[in-house]
């Protein structure tokens, strides 16, 4: 399995783990797999290294991966592109020009991934070639049913008349696999409730005065001060309306809502892995999937309605031997959930003055990306050669399709964005602006 340790070397690991290990010795034997795993498990690796094994010479599709959300689809797309296999791969949205994706496509990539719609709105269009199309991954596929996307991924697996493999993924055990799968009787992975690498989880609950809970979230703000933090809604409303009140008072937060423009979502999550917010607030988008760093806490602003979301929402803190807290706020007359169990501890809230709340950077964008040959390398350059700037005043840098965002020094970024307004990259003249940490 050379192809799987080349991989695994450029993406920087030493060895497999065990969920890895199983599903490679599994797919050869097996047609029809479940992978059951939870968030950070390394399950994005253990679908991918199967496909790329099976992979044969030539400028042919050969397999199609289907992910609910846009984000999940690029963070697929982004692992598979960092492990230098030598295939091609597309990803496939909406969101954007469903012509830039059609140029893509004139030279067929060995992988696919995408969301149900557009992959569908593709086939229609008779824009990818469904004849060698052999193994069909649907990640997440409990939440793409959830999402509404039934139709077309029935549509999908109509459409691929030759595959031969088919895996399905979830986060979630007990989930009924729909009979559109055509997966009669599947070899059923589960990696729920191993033993990994986890921090310990607090639990809180923080009651409010009244129904209005703005008040003592703010407190709540200000107690855990820069840590990372995700602020969980039940609603795109709530998320926008809490957003504009913690304007309003100051606080910094980005929002993250599936009808937000995938731009605007993108950005968020980029400045919370970047350190330019530390503060998102969300519906259960980000629960699970997307690349999202590690959280310190979370705060269920809305009680989830059901016990797998509290779950998925908790997920994000507590990982990788991190301790996390998840707080559960409480209106008067609210009562913890019975699936939240006993072990909740009140969280005794005192009166905070205002603290700032700043990051260390901004996320600065740069209107040059992947495709117009821009690199981290180009960037980097330009920015301390050009921008004057030295090595702490530059962060993470992110390099997108037609785009990137680069962490600077707060303190530092209107000058830089100044000096190089007129600037070039590879004689090509680019937009550069600055993002600021807020909603």
């Amino acid at each position: 399995m050379q192809r799987t340790k080349d991989a695994i070397k450029n993406l920087g690991f030493e060895e497999l783990k065990p969920i890895q290990t199983q599903m490679l010795a599994e797919y050869k034997n097996e047609s029809d797999l479940v992978l059951i795993a939870p968030t950070g498990s390394g399950k994005t690796l253990a679908f991918l290294l199967p496909l790329l094994e099976s992979f044969k010479e030539g400028k042919i599709t050969q397999a199609v991966i289907i992910a609910p959300a846009r984000e999940l689809a690029l963070q697929i797309e982004q692992v598979f592109k960092s492990a230098k296999t030598g295939f091609k791969v597309n990803c496939c949205y909406g969101g954007h020009p469903i012509k830039i994706e059609k140029n893509n496509l004139l030279e067929a990539p060995t992988l696919i991934v995408g969301t149900p719609g557009r992959i569908a709105d593709h086939i229609r269009r008779e824009t990818i070639d469904v004849r060698n199309i052999k193994a069909l991954v649907l990640d997440e596929f409990d939440k793409a049913l959830e999402l509404g996307f039934e139709k077309d991924m029935r549509f999908i697996i109509e459409e691929l008349f030759y595959v031969e493999n088919r895996i399905l993924v979830s986060a979630t055990e007990g989930e009924e696999i729909p009979e559109f799968t055509r997966m009669e009787d599947p070899k059923v992975l589960s990696f729920i409730g191993e033993k990994r690498n986890e921090g310990s989880l607090k639990l809180y609950s923080v009651k409010s005065t009244g129904n209005d809970k703005l008040e003592e979230l703010k407190e709540l703000l200000y107690r855990v001060g820069n840590q990372p933090t995700i602020i969980f809604c039940n609603h795109r409303e709530a998320v926008e309306r809490i957003g504009e009140l913690l304007r309003i008072n100051k606080i910094p937060a980005g929002i993250f809502h599936g009808a937000l423009k995938q731009e605007h979502r993108e950005r968020e999550l980029t400045k919370l892995r970047n350190g330019s917010t530390n503060i998102l607030i969300t519906t259960d988008l980000a629960s699970r999937g997307i690349d999202i760093p590690a959280i310190k806490n979370v705060i269920h602003y809305q009680i989830p309605t059901q016990e797998d979301a509290f779950i998925h929402r908790n997920g994000r803190t507590a990982r990788m031997e991190a301790d996390g807290n998840s707080f559960v706020m409480l209106k008067s007359d609210d009562f913890i959930p019975d699936f939240m169990g006993k072990d909740v501890e009140a969280f005794e809230l005192a009166n905070h003055l205002p603290v700032d709340l700043s990051t260390k950077y901004v996320t600065v964008y740069v209107g040059l990306g992947r495709k117009d040959r821009i690199n981290k390398v180009d960037i980097v350059g330009l920015f301390y050669q050009k921008g004057g700037l030295v090595k702490d005043e530059l962060g993470k840098i992110e390099v997108m399709d037609y785009c990137a965002f680069v962490a600077v020094a707060r303190n530092k970024a209107d000058d830089l964005v100044r000096e190089l307004k007129k600037e070039k990259i590879k004689r090509k003249a680019f937009k550069i602006s600055i993002s600021y940490s807020a909603v």
